[in-house]
């Protein structure tokens, strides 16, 4: 059972900065991804950022691409995600998920739901 701990959210103004981090209870093989999902009041849960633990390969939804960077640590178990320039627009709280599958569209990613969540952390960016 892989257990993950998100930390880092807050409130911010508008264009600045924010790094969650997201620590896995156990080490996550091969073959998963591991990644951040968000979800505004009234909308649907969206994916936001992914990164294969063993590949390295990495995808963004287009919304967050160039502002936001994610990035891990196999060492200590984490997945960090960078979010620069920030909007309004990504307030949200945002989940940590791991064993998802991540598919391509066109030129966008579709994230798929993950089986493990954390419990989330909330941002807010005021304008």
């Amino acid at each position: 059972q892989v257990q993950l701990v998100e930390s880092g959210g807050g409130s911010v103004q508008a264009g600045g900065s924010l790094r969650l981090s997201c620590a896995a209870s156990v080490y996550i093989y091969s073959n998963y991804f591991v990644g951040w999902f968000r979800q505004a009041p009234g909308k649907e849960r969206e994916g936001v950022a992914a990164i294969h633990t063993n590949s390295g390969t990495t995808a963004y939804a287009d919304s967050v691409k160039g502002r936001f960077t994610i990035s891990q640590d196999n060492a200590k178990r984490t997945v960090d995600l960078q979010m620069t320039s920030l909007e309004p627009e990504d307030t949200a709280m945002y989940y940590c998920a791991a064993d998802f599958a991540v598919v391509r569209r066109g030129g966008s990613w579709g994230f798929q739901s993950g089986r493990y969540w954390g419990q989330g952390t909330q941002v807010t960016v005021s304008s």
